[in-house]
């Protein structure tokens, strides 16, 4: 539960002006708040779907109360509850997770300057590193735009996330499979919405469209999360090809 006095630090550091750049609400304009904020509402949903199947599935309230702060990685929560439900054990589902969420790895190298902060606002802001804020960030060129982006996003994101997930625990036993509402189907629909801008680029469809090859090939023969993992290749095999074009 460390995490929520650590955001409000975060943003009481942000306030005092210790990052170089404008605060958020000076750098986003109207179409990029509208914008996050319909991916957060979104992701709200999808989290009323995490908490509904948690409890639902007999986990106890305060599991899923706790991982949607603690961990902040719809994914890899979703990993690990199904495991725990499917009769898998703890270090089994801690494994799920991690091996999931390895794909921030490379999206932080990618937004690093985003966190050139004191340590205490880049330790909150590190917390706050999800595909959507990330997606955010990148789009925008503007140094101060893309740092205003990504927290912007990824704050609102934390508190949509949680409202959802703890509306989802009050409806989950009411509700007799959340699973059968598709609930859980908005989120890769909002990824894929904010991803489609960027392959208008021939280079960046090309290495989608071979990642994306690599990891339908693999589904089939690897457990979930490392087809993901292995879509990466597509960069690396296009990246050398343009080098060797150089």
């Amino acid at each position: 539960m460390f995490i929520i006095p650590t955001v409000r630090s975060f943003w009481r550091t942000v306030a005092r002006g210790v990052w170089r750049g404008r605060p958020p609400g000076l750098a986003l304009d109207r179409p990029l708040l509208r914008d996050i904020g319909l991916v957060c509402l979104a992701d709200g949903v999808v989290g009323v779907s995490f908490g509904a199947i948690a409890v639902s599935g007999g986990q106890p309230a305060w599991v899923p109360l706790a991982m949607s702060p603690g961990v902040f990685a719809g994914g890899a929560q979703f990993a690990a509850i199904s495991i725990v439900l499917g009769g898998g054990g703890l270090v089994a589902a801690v494994l799920g997770g991690l091996v999931l969420n390895a794909r921030l790895l490379p999206f932080g190298f990618a937004v690093a300057d985003v966190l050139d902060l004191r340590w205490p606002a880049r330790l909150a802001g590190s917390h706050l590193l999800v595909d959507e804020s990330v997606a955010f960030a990148l789009a925008q060129r503007d140094p101060a735009r893309r740092r205003a982006a990504f927290l912007t996003c990824g704050a609102l994101l934390f508190v949509a996330w949680n409202l959802g997930t703890a509306a989802g625990v009050l409806a989950g036993r009411a509700v007799g499979s959340p699973s059968a509402l598709g609930l859980d189907a908005a989120s890769p629909m909002v990824l894929l919405a904010l991803v489609l801008p960027a392959l208008r680029e021939p280079r960046t469809r090309r290495a989608a469209l071979l990642g994306a090859a690599i990891a339908l090939a693999a589904a089939p023969f690897l457990p979930g999360g490392l087809p993901v993992l292995l879509a990466l290749l597509g960069l690396v095999a296009l990246g050398r090809r343009a080098g060797g074009r150089a």
